[in-house]
């Protein structure tokens, strides 16, 4: 359908020309929703935002946000009293152990892209960065995926005991929305906003969200033969909904429309499960080294993943295809959502 709107805008342009002559100038066209249709008629030369992000310095891009999302996730955590060294300790170790920050980043990106500031998504997109920290705890624990490495470091229950990691990441789940919702009072966002915010990060770690994901995850562990729609079904949840929220509460931090969160909301589905694939990928191709966890457990473990049941070549097209997808989500955004399309094709040529 898109590869004839050039045809349709040039018929068009030639209707209205007649039209006017005829009858004069037609009122202002007034209409919020039609991006695209505008772009094509004004100025039908100017690069897609796919192309604009092939020029987009991400590297730079991230050096500044991940330094102030740094920075945050160090002032989001103090010890107030003795009695809490201990597991402010542990919360910290995971917290501030690193990591590509992709999330906070969305957040932030997102937010800007509809008007929004970095100041207004910070603290939501530190409490993102802190329910993903529980859910690489709570994940490496020896009765979930049983891992010793992560981010090129003990994982947090090695260093402090299961009883211990277990109790902080549950610390860190209720502290992100506590300073989700002080934080961003104090930026002066309003209560709906807010309110709104907090449900969407409740639904993305919940039954429906990353913990749902989770069960069905290890349920599939015992089972033989899981389908491609199971597959979809585990990562849509448990890897998915924690990046649509990452983007969506920052478009609704900002203030956007119901259809722009939505428009949002898809991309981020699609590169979040692009991420899972490229995921999967980097298990089978790249070493321990450059992951900064164990490699090729997946195959060890007899994991169903993606490249396995697509192949490499099949399971890379895959990742393409939903990489496509998701930034034709952004396309009415223009230049605004060139940050967003140059991270999702991170996300997709990403080596660790």
């Amino acid at each position: 359908m898109a590869r004839y709107l050039p045809v349709r805008a040039c018929l068009f342009a030639s209707l209205f020309g007649v039209a006017t002559s005829l009858v004069g100038p037609a009122p202002a066209f007034r209409h919020a929703r039609s991006p695209v249709v505008r772009s094509v008629l004004a100025e039908p030369s100017v690069a897609s935002p796919a192309e604009l992000a092939k020029d987009f310095d991400l590297k730079a891009y991230f050096a500044q946000k991940v330094a102030a999302v740094e920075k945050a996730l160090d002032e989001s955590l103090t010890c107030t009293t003795p009695e809490t060294k201990i597991i402010v300790e542990s919360m910290r170790y995971s917290l501030l152990a690193g990591g590509k920050r992709v999330r906070p980043v969305m957040c932030i990106a997102a937010c800007e892209m509809f008007g929004g500031t970095e100041a207004m998504a910070m603290p939501t997109a530190v409490a993102i960065e802190m329910i993903h920290t529980m859910s690489l705890i709570h994940d490496d624990l020896p009765a979930m995926d049983n891992d010793d490495l992560r981010r090129g470091m003990p994982t947090n229950h090695v260093i402090y005991g299961d009883d211990v990691a277990i109790l902080a990441g549950d610390a860190l789940l209720s502290t992100s929305f506590e300073h989700c919702a002080v934080g961003s009072t104090a930026e002066g966002i309003p209560a709906e906003r807010i309110v709104e915010t907090i449900r969407r990060l409740g639904e993305a770690v919940g039954a429906v969200g990353l913990a749902g994901g989770q069960v069905m995850d290890l349920e599939c562990e015992a089972k033989s033969g899981v389908s491609l729609e199971e597959l979809t079904w585990i990562h849509t949840h448990k890897t998915a909904k924690l990046l649509e929220v990452s983007v969506a509460a920052g478009a609704v931090l900002a203030g956007a429309a119901k259809d722009d969160v939505r428009q949002c909301e898809t991309y981020a589905n699609d590169i979040g499960i692009a991420f899972q694939v490229a995921d999967d990928i980097l298990d089978v191709t790249a070493t321990s080294e450059m992951l900064g966890k164990t490699a090729g457990k997946d195959e060890d473990t007899d994991k169903t993943t993606y490249p396995k049941l697509m192949g490499l070549d099949g399971a890379r097209a895959e990742a393409d295809r939903l990489y496509s997808e998701a930034i034709d989500s952004l396309a009415p955004y223009g230049e605004k959502a060139v940050p967003l399309i140059a991270i999702a094709k991170y996300i997709v040529e990403r080596q660790n």
